[in-house]
């Protein structure tokens, strides 16, 4: 804080910083942004999903009307589309998304699971799979350090099938930066085998090594599964991005298919046999079968590129 203190009391062209400690800076009337000319709001999504849009208005409400607003999203939710309306007036949208499909050489696989065995079936499958480098994707914070600490549990002390020791590390936003630092420089020298990450903490991990992409949840939004698979297969090497299905999460799994226009492979482990999860057309042929109102099917989601590297732009010249 000292430092910070210092440098804007010295002057800036340029600023910065997370929502909270800016709004922080304003508070105890370090920083003015009434002379700011241009916003810039990077990862927009995310900053949204965990929790800042009320800190995100209290500054842009800070700032000029006459001023320019950028906002950076690799992907753009409905949250993004309000906060658009509410504060840019005539916005441009950049769209800077690859033309064509980059991961051709990742294998898709998904696996039947009820909820109460994704753990067993995680073990097995890194078991059997040996990945180099294997990125785990949960949905929630509290969910990554339960499962790091059974999965810690599980392999501590132990080898894998070529005799390597396993580590498991986990990463999300509650940790100290310096800790997820750490974590991150472990990954990126190899020494941490299995990294578990919410999608938050996973912007940025760009590392060469990982082999493997497991959803242990399947996320809700479909930009993002694009967004983690796209973690392996880098540099030309070939990728295995597993997604563990519930039963239940049937039309979700087909709402992706035809996102990325392709068939994702089912893939078994002996003893993980759960019910498949339930199309759309097999819900409406049951329907009909038992004699009930056949339930309707929603529209496919409107085709776009979705493979690689994503980056949108939302540009605003009031």
């Amino acid at each position: 804080m000292g430092k910070q203190i210092e440098g804007l009391g010295r002057g800036c062209d340029l600023v910065v910083g997370t929502p909270g400690r800016m709004l922080d800076h304003l508070r105890r009337g370090n920083m003015s942004l009434s002379d700011v000319k241009y916003v810039v709001l990077d990862e927009a999504d995310r900053m949204l999903d965990i929790g800042f849009r009320p800190d995100i208005e209290r500054i842009l409400k800070n700032c000029p009307d006459q001023r320019q607003t950028l906002l950076m999203s690799a992907t753009v939710p409905d949250t993004i589309k309000r906060l658009v309306n509410r504060y840019m007036h005539g916005p441009v949208h950049l769209n800077l998304s690859p033309t064509e499909m980059t991961v051709d050489k990742i294998s898709q696989a998904y696996i039947t699971v009820d909820e109460d065995r994704k753990f067993d079936l995680l073990v097995r499958v890194l078991e059997r799979e040996v990945p180099r480098q294997a990125l785990i994707f949960v949905e929630r914070k509290r969910g990554a350090d339960k499962l790091y600490e059974k999965l810690d549990r599980h392999f501590r002390g132990g080898n894998d099938a070529e005799g390597r020791k396993i580590v498991v590390s986990a990463i999300h936003g509650d940790l100290p930066q310096s800790h997820r630092e750490r974590i991150m420089a472990g990954f990126r020298a190899g020494k941490v085998t299995a990294l578990i990450a919410t999608d938050v903490a996973s912007r940025g991990i760009d590392v060469t090594g990982i082999s493997h992409v497991i959803n242990f949840d399947l996320p809700v939004d479909i930009d993002s599964y694009v967004h983690r698979i796209g973690r392996t297969g880098r540099i030309g090497r070939d990728g295995v991005a597993i997604s563990f299905v519930t039963p239940e999460q049937g039309g979700h799994l087909t709402d992706i298919e035809r996102t990325i226009n392709r068939l994702i492979d089912e893939d078994r482990i002996d003893g993980f046999e759960a019910a498949r999860p339930r199309r759309p057309s097999q819900i409406r042929a049951a329907a009909e079968a038992a004699g009930q109102p056949v339930p309707e099917t929603p529209p496919p989601p409107a085709a776009k590129p979705v493979y690689g590297k994503r980056t949108k732009k939302y540009s605003s010249r009031l």
